[in-house]
């Protein structure tokens, strides 16, 4: 009987899924996803969380569970193992008679060893298919070599834009081969899996909560792609802090893949035939290929897109930022929105990042390390991508993405409404940009930031004025 082994990794759907197209079906199919124990501990020493954070872990459970049954509605069905991935994967191999392994061509070098040790592993016969899938475009439709990757996004949108079609979508197999006979299948225990984070949920101040699983991101995509939804007025909104519809919150499906960049294309293509393209929906596709620009970015930079193995130990500065208790509110309130929600805005994530690695002088890779434990939408490529192009490190190395906070709070939040949804004392100043520099206006209360750079300087308010 031939047996085909599909390894689930960040393609957690039916639809638009290579690994689930067959030109000739096996006669049995085990689908399984793996956890590696190494997502579940510190990430380096001196540091107390697990690279997965309770919101990843919550959402990855219900996405498992929403996979699973897809699968058993085809026919198949779904093994979840928490194991060391190489291990694990040839112990099913042996056990079972696979003849082939399929798997995701993955972004970073981490995953791609464990393909190369997995190969040799493999016993003579067997094949390991790696397939492409997830991204706008495929290796071979690039118009260029993938190690001739231009140094700059804008570089790199060009090329694309002008000479690449973006293919649509693959729709969802009806049918699926059976489960190998005998085989274990199933989830393993919550709390093997998730530990205390299936007790997590959400601070209801995010005004948006994250359910996982393909069913949960078409819906979602729906809802942005509506008439009058997100995509009608994004450019103008992208920049918020506030709401649930500021922004189109497909992140956490994208990074687990239970929705995939061509399917998100194919919708706001639809949604442009019916209403009309404008900048809103361009951008929609435009952050698609920020998206695939880091993807091919970090299969270039291999172990590099890491940095220095070996994370430095955490600081004290370090520590007050994660905590949300730097005394600048506009971090600060982002910080305790990310540690509540395991989600932030793209605007805030910038602010923060900068403020972290320009103003207190922390090493960025502590604040990726961070990241990829809080947030519920971690992709590996654009965490770590996005926090070495702030720091101005790797692919185009410019020094000058320097943040002023004091500036970035006065154009998006001038009010202060932001500081003083997340920081509730704030709520007793005045609304304006006294929230903002509480230290100023109430120094009885408020304690100045751990830094005041001299960049500040020309933002500094006049106490007076914001009293009257």
């Amino acid at each position: 009987m031939s047996t085909t082994l599909i390894w689930f990794t960040e393609d957690l759907r039916l639809g638009d899924n290579p690994l689930l197209s067959f030109e000739s079906p096996p006669e049995a199919l085990l689908c399984v996803y793996l956890l590696s124990p190494e997502q579940l501990v510190p990430p380096g020493e001196g540091l107390d969380w697990p690279r997965m954070g309770a919101p990843r872990r919550r959402f990855l459970w219900q996405s498992l569970i929403a996979l699973r049954g897809e699968l058993l509605k085809r026919g198949s069905d779904l093994l979840v193992r928490v194991g060391e991935p190489v291990a694990t994967l040839a112990e099913l191999v042996a056990t079972h008679g696979v003849d082939e392994v399929r798997v995701r061509v993955p972004a970073s070098q981490e995953r791609g060893e464990q393909l190369a040790r997995l190969a040799e592993t493999l016993p003579g016969g067997v094949r390991l298919r790696p397939r492409e899938g997830g991204t706008l475009l495929e290796e071979a439709a690039l118009p260029f070599a993938p190690e001739a990757l231009p140094a700059s996004f804008s570089a790199f949108r060009r090329r694309v834009e002008a000479a690449c079609r973006v293919e649509a979508p693959r729709p969802a197999a009806i049918t699926l081969p059976p489960w190998p006979r005998d085989a274990s299948r199933g989830l393993p225990p919550l709390v093997e899996v998730c530990g205390r984070a299936h007790r997590w949920r959400p601070d209801p101040r995010g005004g948006f909560e994250y359910h996982g699983g393909e069913a949960q991101g078409l819906a979602r995509l729906a809802a942005v792609c509506r008439e009058g939804g997100t995509i009608a007025r994004y450019k103008q909104t992208r920049n918020g802090l506030l709401g649930a519809d500021f922004s189109t919150r497909l992140s956490p499906w994208l990074a687990l893949g239970c929705l995939s960049a061509r399917q998100v294309h194919r919708a706001v293509r639809d949604w442009e035939a019916a209403y009309g393209a404008n900048d809103s929906s361009y951008w929609v596709i435009f952050e698609l290929w920020w998206r695939d620009y880091f993807f091919w970015a970090a299969r270039q930079e291999g172990r590099g897109l890491f940095g220095p193995r070996r994370l430095p130990p955490p600081d004290a500065a370090f520590e007050a930022w994660r905590r949300g208790d730097t005394g600048l509110p506009f971090v600060d309130a982002a910080m305790r929105e990310l540690a509540a929600t395991g989600w932030l805005s793209n605007r805030a994530r910038q602010n923060v990042a900068s403020f972290l690695v320009k103003d207190l002088g922390v090493d960025w890779r502590l604040g990726a390390a961070w990241f990829e434990h809080a947030l519920v939408d971690y992709d590996v490529a654009s965490n770590w991508g996005n926090w070495r192009y702030v720091a101005g490190v790797g692919r185009d190395p410019r020094g000058d993405r320097y943040f002023n906070l004091l500036r970035q709070a006065r154009h998006y939040d001038a009010r202060g409404d932001y500081v003083a949804h997340w920081l509730p004392a704030l709520a007793e100043l005045p609304a304006g940009l006294g929230r903002h520099q509480p230290w100023r206006l109430a120094p009885e209360h408020f304690s100045p930031p751990r830094v005041v750079p001299e960049a500040w300087r020309h933002e500094m308010i006049d106490p007076q004025e914001c009293r009257s």
